[in-house]
């Protein structure tokens, strides 16, 4: 039986994106841009094997898959509170999923960074 090398965790996330499609990358790097512009001062690491967004706290992380993309956005409230804006898109806990042909649109990505920006402000 033939194994397989395991491919090791990426250490940045230029680094995990390097290595998606160029198509999957350019929806991951739109997200990216919108946290990285909606939360001055948010650091970029990799944690959970993920790109992970943190600000204080955890503040959100994003995930390609073989079919989709996730964005997790860590609390469910904001999952309800856009449950109308969310229509067409499947979200599970607290996740919203979406692919290359479906991506979250920018103005629905910034109002979700928003949102967990007051949300994080309400608890420091």
């Amino acid at each position: 039986m033939e194994s397989k090398a395991k491919v090791p965790v990426a250490k940045t996330v230029d680094e995990y994106l390097a290595r998606l499609p160029l198509e999957v990358q350019a929806i991951l790097q739109a997200v990216r841009g919108a946290i990285v512009r909606g939360v001055p001062g948010v650091q970029e690491v990799i944690s959970y094997q993920i790109p992970t967004y943190k600000f204080k706290r955890p503040f959100m992380h994003f995930a390609a898959f073989k079919d989709h993309c996730s964005l997790i956005v860590i609390d469910k409230t904001i999952i309800s509170r856009l449950a109308n804006e969310l229509t067409g898109f499947k979200t599970t806990g607290t996740t919203i999923h979406f692919t290359v042909e479906k991506p979250l649109p920018t103005e629905l990505l910034q109002k979700i960074v928003e949102l967990r920006l007051q949300e994080k402000a309400e608890l420091i």
